[in-house]
């Protein structure tokens, strides 16, 4: 398949969803890629929308052959295709009995999990209207805190019996000073002691922004503060408490987290699909790299269970055109699709930007590789 046709499919799937006729490792409901199955398509990471109404109805599917599986529309076949199977180490349980599977799970390659699983937002007026986070607990499917021990545990079994090369960390904001940031870094620091795994942590602008240098000296290799949406309008409406701590305050938290993580090694995640201004929206991710920020551009992934459960996807063109704008900045500051160490942007499977970057030729598209077994 053509470089630009992949990256068209790349980008469609996750706008319009993938209808599966094979047995396919998906997640299930709350926060993280929800009601999503997990892939390589034309060897590159994603995580598509399997179990949505747009999924549903979706022109494509993921059909069986000979010698793997494919991607489909109608009787055309578009792209190879490998899944990944059902993780190992979730068959394995804590010395308490708790299953390791409700402390973290594997997102394709990367071993994932959120550390405390409430948030001050939650339930109130401030909640974000794009997440999932207590949707998770409510089902049974994780617990309330994931101690440094626990995760430290699972995530070595992640990378013995299942090739995890990497940890993403987050949690729910707290009121605290460092909102969190400084009990998922003592989270990271245990993973990153027994793994040797490079370790990505997420959290909010804290406060006093010394917590940053903390974070920093347990060993942290990247850290995500994510903005959400740079269009100021639309975070009053999705995220109160977000736009309350305002974009700037973002900005001072990344050029201090660039000065001690790296360029690259900072990302923002930035969700397409709200309402959102364009033009302040490609504007804000010039701005996050020209100071070394990676964004991490996605489309809006409705959550069944959130305030945003039932809103579309933004479709293909929409997506692939910003894309294109952040790619060819991110090209000319010399920020690659491979520099960031561990986490979402390290990952890239939620998001199609790495599929134009390709096409941009910021990098050649990977060669098609089995991920089965």
């Amino acid at each position: 398949m053509a470089a630009e046709a992949l990256a068209a499919l790349v980008v469609d799937l996750q706008a319009r969803g993938l209808r599966v006729e094979v047995p396919l490792e998906r997640r299930i409901g709350g926060a993280g890629p929800s009601d999503s199955g997990m892939l390589w398509v034309g060897g590159f990471p994603l995580t598509v929308p399997t179990d949505n109404a747009a999924a549903a109805d979706s022109p494509y599917a993921l059909r069986a052959e000979d010698d793997g599986y494919a991607i489909f529309e109608g009787d055309r076949r578009l792209a190879g295709a490998s899944t990944q199977q059902r993780p190992r180490f979730y068959d394995l349980s804590t010395a308490d009995g708790t299953p390791y599977w409700k402390i973290g799970l594997m997102h394709l390659d990367s071993f994932a999990s959120t550390v405390v699983q409430t948030c001050a937002y939650w339930g109130n007026d401030d909640q974000c209207r794009f997440c999932g986070i207590g949707v998770s607990l409510d089902s049974g499917r994780t617990i309330v805190k994931k101690s440094p021990e626990q995760l430290a545990e699972v995530a070595l079994a992640a990378k013995e019996l299942d090739g995890a090369v990497d940890a993403t960390l987050t949690t729910g904001s707290s009121n605290g000073v460092d909102r969190g940031a400084r009990y998922v870094a003592r989270c990271g620091h245990a993973v990153r002691e027994a793994t040797a795994l490079p370790v990505e942590v997420q959290f909010e602008p804290p406060r006093k922004l010394e917590v940053i240098d903390e974070v920093a000296d347990l060993g942290i290799d990247s850290v995500g503060i994510h903005v959400e949406s740079f269009d100021p309008d639309v975070l009053a409406r999705v995220a109160p408490a977000k736009a309350r701590t305002g974009i700037d305050q973002y900005f001072r938290a990344w050029e201090r987290a660039v000065a001690r993580f790296g360029e690259g090694q900072v990302s923002t995640y930035v969700i397409l699909g709200m309402g959102e201004d364009p033009e302040i929206t490609v504007e804000g991710c010039r701005r996050a790299i020209d100071i070394g920020v990676f964004p991490f551009v996605v489309p809006i992934r409705p959550v069944a269970g959130s305030l945003m459960a039932d809103v579309v996807p933004p479709d293909r063109l929409y997506t692939e055109r910003i894309y294109r704008k952040v790619a060819a900045h991110m090209a000319k500051r010399g920020m690659g699709s491979d520099i960031a160490k561990a986490g979402c942007a390290r990952c890239q499977a939620c998001s199609g930007l790495q599929s134009v970057q390709a096409l941009l030729q910021i990098g050649k598209p990977p060669a098609q590789t089995s991920h089965a077994g």
